[in-house]
């Protein structure tokens, strides 16, 4: 027993020494050098070991504090890429307190909370230095990607906004729909003005498509914007897109100058009549009618035109009210918030902050104060050929803006006559200015497409 137990522990030595020795060449034995030049050797066969100061440093570079302070960045390489009138750093600081200025409008000033406020926070997001909330792989860059590019957010707005549209107003009184064709006038005016930018500012290149799709600004209708803009010009959806919704929001604060400037105080005084009752057999009848003259004449209108209409039939029919309350509320809601948000992003300040942004801006501004004037100015000369006289405040709501219009047109007219209600009569031309944007982006894109 002895013996075989000798025998295991020799065994096990032997199975433990083999490698060691197997390892052990003669070279290492016979000069410490050579062991030095093997350590070497490995060391730089290894991986880089990061020393504490370097691991500080990455930390530091990291940080948004260091974020703010670039004042370069990879963009400015890129020669297709508009170049930034900012640092990147203090670009998007300013851009942050341009969202924190939207969010403000949106929570102090009530100025349209359900638009302004998932915008300016999304613009909050897209400015975060390192975070990519925008960048390809984002979570509103992939928002942006599947509902903006592709014209389907708009298309659905476009079914809640049909949905709460009642036509009434407009079937009752017909002639108010010229205040709502008078408005569109700011559209293609605005498309001669930003092709005419481009031949005077050498930074500005604005091509027929391009020019038609700020054009549509005018309108005041976002989703129309965002949807004639993912056909024909790609490449400024998102400025286009922040430049519709701004206004569309800002519109209390755009349009009264320029009423009171075109109108004298008796003529906001003006009363109208009470509108007459519009059956229920006229209200059914009324978008399928406007959906079959789109498709003989205006086919490349019928995405939006039909989208608009199949949500007003929902309502006004009456059998299938769990669709019509779907897309006035949880549908339009949801898509709202995701609109918001996507469009938000494009507030990044190293796609903002160039020449081509702010030119849209400035011809945006223009677009929609031309539609506005143009209303009021058709509603004063119908006043001299008509026996029932027009307030000409309610030529503003001729603009695509659904009620927000119509609310401003109401309360300037009550401002000087508290006995003069003009909210219905204003939604004539209001709900006319959501058809006509429609048409305009078809005629646009037959034109340009």
């Amino acid at each position: 027993m002895k013996v075989i137990s000798k025998v295991r522990i020799m065994c096990t030595l032997a199975a433990i020494l083999l490698p060691i020795a197997g390892a052990w060449t003669p070279a290492m034995a016979a000069s410490p050098a050579a062991l030095a030049d093997v350590a070497a050797q490995e060391a730089s066969a290894s991986p880089h070991t990061t020393s504490f100061g370097e691991k500080l440093v990455q930390i530091w570079e990291g940080t948004g504090v260091y974020g703010f302070l670039q004042k370069e960045s990879g963009t400015e390489l890129d020669p297709s890429h508009p170049k930034g009138l900012l640092p990147p750093g203090l670009g998007k600081l300013v851009m942050i307190l341009v969202g924190l200025g939207l969010i403000y409008l949106a929570i102090a000033k009530q100025f349209e909370p359900l638009l302004l406020l998932p915008i300016g926070f999304g613009g909050l997001l897209a400015n975060i230095p390192f975070a990519g909330v925008a960048e390809p792989g984002g979570f509103l860059f992939l928002i942006y990607q599947f509902g903006i590019e592709t014209g389907l957010f708009p298309l659905i707005i476009f079914m809640g906004v049909g949905a709460m549209t009642d036509f009434g107003p407009l079937l009752a009184n017909p002639k108010t729909a010229l205040l709502g064709a008078a408005a569109q006038f700011g559209i293609f005016t605005t498309l001669l003005g930003a092709l005419a930018l481009s031949n005077f500012f050498p930074g500005i290149h604005f091509n027929l498509q391009d020019a038609a799709s700020i054009g549509i600004i005018g309108g005041a209708d976002g989703p129309t914007a965002i949807f004639l803009a993912s056909k024909l010009s790609p490449r400024l959806l998102g400025s286009i897109a922040v430049a519709a919704y701004s206004y569309m929001a800002l519109v209390p604060i755009i349009q009264p100058p320029i009423m009171r400037l075109l109108t004298t105080p008796a003529e906001r005084q003006i009363e109208m009549k009470q509108l007459r009752h519009v059956s229920k057999v006229e209200k059914i009848f009324f978008p399928l009618m406007v959906l079959l003259l789109c498709a003989l004449l205006l086919p490349s209108a019928a995405p939006l035109i039909g989208a608009l209409m199949f949500g007003n039939i929902a309502r006004e029919c009456g059998v299938v009210q769990r669709l019509s309350d779907t897309m006035q509320n949880a549908l339009v809601n949801i898509v709202t918030i995701m609109l918001g948000l996507s469009v938000g992003s494009k507030l990044a300040a190293d796609k903002f902050l160039n020449g081509e942004t702010l030119g849209i801006l400035i011809l945006g501004m223009v677009a929609f104060g031309i539609g506005t004037a143009s209303g009021v100015l058709l509603a004063k000369l119908m006043n001299v050929f008509s026996k029932d006289k027009i307030n000409p405040l309610i030529g503003s709501a001729g603009v695509s803006a659904v009620p927000m219009a119509a609310r401003v047109s109401n309360k300037v007219g009550l401002s000087y006559n508290p006995q003069n209600f003009l909210l219905m009569h204003a939604m004539g031309p209001n709900v006319a200015g959501v058809i006509g944007s429609a048409v305009a982006a078809g005629v646009l894109l037959a034109l340009c497409g």
